[in-house]
């Protein structure tokens, strides 16, 4: 008996779940107020183990260009498929504050990117938290971001020399 226990506990312990990789797939404005937003984050999670994992939990937080932007939790359950990925529809919360940081960064120009990092971990009912950590960066159209120096020509008055 106590070899058979032995055996299933080792057999238990052999058993790995691999890092789903994680990633920011949508983020839309929920509510804008004075002090506060809410925004809704998509987070897509590829599972590649052969078991699917079980998510009854999230904790996250959002940085963009090195700086904390917002942060939530959410207590939705869903089932990640074996192989294969799902959505977490996802709501963060940011300050005033860190939404009018980030729009004086851009404000400054000179930019083609926006770098952004989210991390968290994942609550894996039956498993242990899986943390996650995803870096990405966001291309900006030219016509968002002006080369420092440039500014929108306009018409030139009568008598004006160009």
């Amino acid at each position: 008996m106590l070899f058979l226990a032995a055996a299933v506990l080792a057999g238990c312990a052999s058993v790995r779940l691999k890092q789903p990789e994680v990633s920011l797939s949508g983020v839309d404005i929920k509510e804008f107020g004075l002090f506060e937003q809410r925004l809704g984050l998509a987070l897509r999670v590829v599972n590649p183990n052969a078991t699917d994992l079980a998510i009854d939990g999230v904790e996250f937080e959002v940085e963009v260009n090195g700086q904390g932007f917002a942060r939530g939790v959410s207590n939705k359950a869903t089932t990640v498929p074996r192989l294969g990925e799902a959505t977490l529809d996802l709501t963060a919360v940011t300050t005033l504050g860190g939404l009018l940081k980030q729009l004086g960064e851009m404000a400054k120009g000179g930019r083609d990117a926006v770098e952004y990092r989210i991390r968290g971990r994942l609550h894996v009912n039956g498993w242990r938290d899986i943390p996650f950590d995803s870096r990405r960066e966001l291309k900006i159209p030219r016509w968002l971001s002006p080369p420092p120096g440039d500014r929108p020509s306009r018409p030139a008055a009568a008598g004006e020399r160009t």
